[in-house]
């Protein structure tokens, strides 16, 4: 575990490397050492343009396809161990549901019709949901992790941060094909085949396919059906015309189905005695002893399907001038059997789906103007988002012979203008620019509804409800301006510091599992949030480029936020949702990363992140002593803290290089990350918050000279720890004993266990 002594010797050997660092500068300017042993010049596109990291005024991370390989990395979820201040994981209950924080700013609950905090785009397509997320690592060049709002280039929804998935444009010169297995632990079978033809000078066309089959980590101790498998079929096809020197087009599309079985988790306690008699067999009564198992008896099937297509064209009538048009469509849908929240074969708390439990689907048009001149750069823009939103399901309470019945949908229309302008003021100092309007305009509708016995409408059940809690229709508009402003002054020509400010706007909305009869207000919606950020930093390459260094401060105010809560109803009549904006809250914090060639050899990364959030108002719906209402509204900010958001993160990693002569090479990559405590709600929960960890991964890559062949050993989390994902906390109340009704239910989701897998990789 990270203790104090620990971290003060993290911090002194990070003080030490800045003080290295502070005095290198008019050093690195005149040395020269003829070498090769540098580290490689970064390109980001974070500002919709090219550029260096060291010249982009925005605190962000940048892994590529080729890193994220070497290390074994399944997944995006693995940028976490490597990027200060992210928390990046699969949600609980799902399989390939992502669930993002930046600066502990983000949104666990993947709620239809609730808008994430942290912005997911691929090749600069906004992906408004966060089901079907979880990317496999597969033809991508690189993964930019931009942290802070964006809302001035990347509009509504991220207010922490952005992530951007960047795929490579193909090869225009010649075919080329490659092919990818990978077999490991819980018998693990990967295929992925990739490769591009050109068809003439003017036009190639390539693609991608994947399949990622592995057994699960753990056991349904009751059916007998693996937990935490994986079973995913993925792929990409893209076309590249360039009918002109000065006209690129690119059309793609993608699909990606996941009939992984439904996660549902791992009971944390003992079922009450008060209801032993209704769990047969009586082992599913107990605390199952792998973190992995369940006993839920609703059922394994599941299937998430996501697919889009998108349009690129780029025209360049001038040099300095860039026209470009991204049109995009995307579509998903998930069939599942729900959530066992209580993880056995009774119906004491489970959350059962016999249609379609979600589906979305969204258009996105965007037309940019780029212009790169010798003083004057920056972008301009409209953008313009329809998309549709909708779920349903059955909450099931045995011991009650009670079934509330949820269904819902959202529309949403958003435009948005906006612009970045960039002006080189000094040879040195530059000023930056920026301003976004977006429009949002939302039509909702809401049913919810308790029903006698077991099942609803909703999963097939002709029966009528006993008392409709929900049922309204409503609209809203929710506007706001988004600026952004930095300057930058270049030190050295490959040092530079920076000061920006950045406001951020997340979309208002509607609860879709709001109880109007316990919480009368969930039909006047909820309003958006509002993130001012303050940033400095410094970034830059040291003692001839053998070094490179980011780093950065922040402060937010945080105002508006929005909490989503699931609680029992005192009353004994179902689950009650609040999605509400509780007030306000203060972050600051810094991150800290570096790259550094020690020899020809050995080269090391590094990155330490600290937050520190506090909420300054919380405003929460608490059980009323004389209802009604059932509840009410008080202030409870002493007692809440940020969830999914460690006050320190960070990662250390050595790779040295072997030559082995005319064969080729080995490198040999270790890395240590490690995340302090961090709850996994705004209400501690002792029994489920996730204390301090640290992940241990090896991996031995041996490379042939001419990069045809690569072999690969992968460790991770070698010291196999056990950490949670996430939790659901459904807890009996002494002081309410009608909430005996629920099962005590507490749950948790696991990060997977020790993994051991070789791939073999050959292009030609």
């Amino acid at each position: 575990m990270i203790t104090d002594l620990g971290l003060k010797r993290i911090l002194c050997a990070g003080t030490s490397i800045i003080c290295l660092g502070g005095a290198a500068p008019a050093v690195a300017q005149t040395a020269s050492t003829g070498d090769t042993a540098v580290v490689e010049e970064v390109v980001v596109t974070a500002r919709r343009r090219s550029e260096t990291l060291i010249d982009v005024p925005i605190s962000m991370s940048v892994q590529t396809g080729e890193q994220m390989e070497a290390r074994g990395a399944p997944d995006i979820t693995s940028l976490q161990r490597v990027t200060p201040n992210l928390t990046l994981q699969v949600s609980r209950g799902t399989n390939s549901t992502l669930t993002a924080f930046i600066r502990g700013v983000g949104q666990q609950d993947p709620l239809w019709g609730f808008e994430p905090g942290v912005g997911l785009y691929v090749d600069d397509v906004y992906v408004a949901r966060p089901q079907g997320a979880v990317l496999d690592i597969f033809d991508v060049e690189r993964i930019e992790v931009l942290r802070g709002p964006q809302g001035t280039l990347y509009g509504r929804n991220t207010i922490g941060g952005a992530i951007k998935y960047v795929t490579a444009r193909l090869d225009n010169t010649a075919p080329h094909l490659r092919v990818r297995g990978t077999a490991g632990s819980y018998d693990q079978r990967d295929l992925i085949l990739s490769g591009s033809v050109p068809l003439g000078e003017r036009a190639t066309v390539g693609g991608a396919f994947a399949l990622y089959r592995r057994d699960g980590y753990g056991e349904n101790v009751f059916t007998g059906a693996d937990t935490y498998n994986k079973d995913v079929l993925a792929g990409r096809i893209s076309l590249e015309l360039r009918p002109t020197d000065n006209l690129f087009v690119r059309l793609s599309a993608d699909r990606l189905e996941d009939d992984s079985n439904t996660n549902h988790g791992h009971r944390e306690r003992p079922i009450p005695a008060a209801l032993a008699p209704l769990v047969t067999p009586v082992q599913c009564r107990v605390v199952l002893a792998s973190k992995y198992d369940t006993c839920a008896g609703l059922g394994d099937a599941n299937e998430v399907i996501t697919k889009g297509a998108s349009a690129l064209v780029e025209w360049s009538p001038q040099e300095a001038l860039t026209f470009k048009s991204i049109t995009a469509y995307r579509k998903g849908v998930t069939h599942g059997t729900g959530i066992d929240f209580d993880n056995t074969p009774a119906r004491i708390l489970d959350v059962a789906v016999a249609n379609t439990i979600y589906r979305d689907d969204q258009f996105s048009q965007e037309f940019q103007l780029l212009y790169e001149g010798p003083r004057l750069q920056g972008v301009a823009g409209i953008y313009y988002l329809d998309a549709t939103a909708s779920g349903q399901f059955d909450t099931i309470l045995q011991a009650a012979n009670l079934t509330q019945g949820t269904t819902g949908r959202v529309d949403t229309r958003s435009i948005a203008v906006f612009g970045d302008l960039s002006y080189d003021l000094t040879d040195r100092l530059s000023l930056s620019l920026g301003g976004r309007w977006t429009r949002d305009e939302k039509d909702a509708s809401v049913f919810k509804a308790n029903y006698l016995g077991i099942g609803s409408p909703i999963t097939g059940r002709v029966v009528a409800p006993i008392q409709t809690l929900t049922n309204y229709s409503a609209s809203a508009t929710f506007e706001e301006f988004t600026p952004r402003v930095s300057l930058t002054y270049e030190l050295t020509p490959e040092v530079n510091v920076y000061a920006a400010y950045g406001r951020g706007f997340k979309s208002g909305g509607f609860d879709m599992r709001g109880d109007a009869t316990a919480t009368p207000s969930t039909r006047n919606g909820y309003d958006p949030e509002i993130v001012d950020s303050y940033e400095a930093g410094l970034k830059g390459a040291l003692l001839d480029r053998r070094l490179t260094l980011t780093s950065a401060v922040f402060y937010t105010d945080y105002a508006g936020q929005q909490i989503t809560t699931q609680r029992v109803n005192p009353a004994g009549t179902g689950v009650v949702s609040f999605v509400d904006n509780v007030g306000s809250s203060t972050i600051w914090g810094w991150e800290f990363e570096g790259r550094a060639r020690l020899s020809e050899r050995l080269s090391a990364s590094f990155a330490l992140g600290y937050t520190k959030a506090e909420f300054d108002q919380f405003l929460s719906f608490v059980a009323n002593p004389a209802p009604p209402p059932v509840f009410i509204e008080t202030d409870v900010a002493d007692s809440r803290q940020f969830q999914n958001t460690p006050k320190w993160t960070g990662n250390l990693s050595l790779a040295y290089e072997h030559p082995l002569g005319d064969a080729g090479a080995l490198q040999l990559l270790g890395s240590m990350s490690f995340r302090s405590d961090s709850s996994m709600f705004e209400t501690p929960f002792p029994q489920v918050d996730q204390k301090a960890y640290e992940l241990y991964d090896l991996s031995l890559v041996f490379t042939s000279n001419d990069e045809r062949w690569r072999v690969g050993l992968h460790g991770r989390n070698l010291t196999d720890e056990r950490y949670r994902t996430g939790a659901y906390t459904f807890a009996f109340d002494p002081a309410a004993p009608s909430t005996i009704i629920f099962g005590d239910s507490v749950i948790g989701f696991y990060g997977p266990p020790r993994t051991i897998s070789v791939a073999l990789d050959y292009r030609f």
